[in-house]
């Protein structure tokens, strides 16, 4: 997708309460989502990014990624990198780095964070 088509589509980021994860819609069609463990006191456990297969290779994963970040950020939280692919993106840029939890960052690495969901089978 171009960037020019890009700016065509109405993106709209829902939070799932009841599903435990944030969903990205384009022009009304889930797209993808992101699992989270919302902890107190405003803590989100980033767990799992998913998109659809007729979506992949489209840039909804990062697009998604930033557009949770920044909704976390508008509501004060903190993040904890749990997911590979979020792991990965905040190593690629600083812009989110003041949303990592301190006591509790997540995983450093993409690498440890799917060694560690191998183990457990997430």
């Amino acid at each position: 997708m171009s960037s020019e088509e890009q700016a065509l589509v109405a993106e709209e980021l829902i939070d799932s309460v009841e599903r435990g994860r944030f969903e990205l819609y384009r022009d009304g069609e889930l797209v993808g989502w992101l699992y989270y463990t919302h902890l107190k006191p405003n803590r989100y456990a980033l767990r799992h990014t998913e998109v659809e297969s007729s979506h992949q290779h489209q840039g909804v994963a990062g697009a998604m990624v930033r557009r949770v970040f920044d909704e976390i950020r508008a509501r004060e939280g903190t993040i904890t990198a749990i997911c590979p692919f979020v792991v990965e993106f905040l190593s690629r840029t600083t812009t989110y780095a003041d949303l990592i939890d301190a006591r509790h960052p997540g995983y450093s690495d993409r690498a440890a964070a799917e060694s560690a969901q191998a183990k457990t089978g997430g």
